[in-house]
């Protein structure tokens, strides 16, 4: 069984149809906490626990974040994440550029 149409523009990339609620977790729950709407985290919400969104943010993907997004999930779910793994984890079109940090999100 695929993923509800209304997640399709957060995971634009993806046939929702061949997407697993359970084998893609972490894409899926990865791609709505960066560009959800409302109506997509109400679903993310439904479908995940708050410890599995937790580990997804605490882990993240190299070069899969935008700063903001994880910087209001480290602060939402209570995560901090050594400052390496943040710099990896961003999504940066300017990679000569070092961003800026929160420093209350990292150990």
């Amino acid at each position: 069984m695929g993923l509800p149409k209304l997640l399709q523009p957060y995971l634009a990339s993806y046939d929702l149809s061949k997407l697993d609620v359970e084998r893609n977790k972490e894409l899926i729950m990865m791609e709505i906490l960066n560009r959800g709407d409302d109506r997509a985290m109400e679903w993310l919400g439904k479908t995940y626990t708050q410890a599995e969104m937790r580990q997804v943010v605490k882990q993240p993907r190299r070069g899969m974040w935008f700063e903001r997004t994880l910087n209001y999930w480290c602060k939402i779910l209570g995560v901090s994440i050594p400052r390496p793994v943040y710099k990896r984890a961003l999504f940066n079109l300017n990679p000569g550029h070092s961003g800026r940090y929160v420093s209350e999100n990292f150990k």
